[in-house]
């Protein structure tokens, strides 16, 4: 089978490319994968290039994101020909992905595809997708309402800040967004952005702990100062949410905004969380949150351009979401 590869070549050098191997053989309450689809993260490109927080296995096959069809099972949950789909855990970490015509994994990590979206559909969604709808649903959960004023959006061209744009525009809610590129202004606003802020604004330090209230809620996808600052200008009462840390992993806030508007700030992990709450996810995304403009945020590529694609990635350049076309 075709995969796209990593090899270590030396110390800390590394080689990816798209090469035979051979399919994986379904193991003991094991699923192997027929791939249609996967899709790229940030998470993806950083693998690609050897980063040993992501992963320290080579040579080795990178995809945290995959679907397509039960091949081979042997567990007695998953029946040959059903439609299905995984994100994270460690697939695409330590354990080989889904850049790949076949994918093995353990049943505890499979999902399956509601009957209302495509393939094609649910990896443009991905894991950007699946952690845009659970910050937007600890939104919501935390009783965030329309009404209640604007969200705001950080990483908006990227995966995980487009598709939240999308669903909190689908389901009612005026959107800030916060992007570093001028000329991606008007596809913010025609995803749903209400407002763009360019980075380099908001950015801008303050040294008062507490700034006026603008935003019912947040949803931060990079960190670091941009966090720090949102921080400073939720409402009383309002949520913020954080998934990322491509701006920084450090946060340099203070207690203000916390103990005098009662603000919360809530982590959002979608690795390692249930499957019961993927799938609730997944149906969500394939129902009522599906998004009228996924056709606009796809960049639909083969195995042979993922290594282009992921320099764009890691040099902020990507607009979007890239979804891997392996098999129909």
């Amino acid at each position: 089978m075709k995969a796209f590869l990593v090899e270590q070549v030396g110390d800390k050098e590394f080689i990816a490319s798209v090469k035979e191997v051979s399919i994986p053989k379904c193991e003991d309450n094991e699923v192997v994968i027929k791939v249609t689809y996967s899709s790229l993260n940030y998470k993806d490109a950083l693998s690609s290039v050897g980063n040993p927080g992501v992963t320290r296995k080579f040579p080795h096959i990178t995809g945290i994101d995959v679907a397509g069809t039960v091949y081979e099972s042997t567990s007695p949950i998953f029946k040959v020909g059903e439609k299905v789909l995984v994100t994270g855990y460690d697939m695409g970490m330590n354990s080989d992905g889904g850049h790949a015509e076949y994918v093995k994994v353990p049943a505890a990590w499979v999902a399956r595809i509601p009957d209302s979206i495509s393939d094609k559909e649910i990896m443009t969604f991905g894991t950007a997708g699946l952690t845009a709808a659970l910050s937007v649903n600890e939104l919501i959960e935390n009783g965030i309402k329309p009404e209640n004023g604007d969200i705001l959006v950080t990483g908006a061209t990227g995966g995980v800040g487009s598709i939240a744009i999308a669903i909190l525009s689908k389901l009612g809610y005026n959107v800030t967004a916060i992007s570093g590129k001028k000329d991606k202004i008007n596809f913010l606003k025609k995803i749903g952005a209400n407002e763009v802020i360019l980075r380099n604004e908001f950015e801008k330090e303050s040294n008062k702990p507490l700034l006026s209230e603008k935003y019912a809620g947040v949803v931060d996808t990079v960190g670091g100062k941009i966090l720090a600052n949102a921080l400073k200008q939720v409402k009383y009462d309002g949520v913020v949410t954080c998934c990322g840390l491509t701006s920084s992993q450090e946060l340099n806030t203070n207690v203000f905004p916390f103990i005098l508007r009662g603000i919360r700030l809530i982590g959002i992990d979608s690795v390692e969380c249930k499957l019961e709450k993927k799938q609730a996810g997944w149906e969500k995304l394939a129902s009522r949150w599906k998004i009228s403009s996924l056709n606009t945020i796809i960049n639909e590529i083969t195995l042979d351009e993922i290594k282009t694609a992921y320099e764009h990635l890691l040099s902020g350049k990507a607009v979007g979401r890239y979804v891997v076309k392996i098999k129909e």
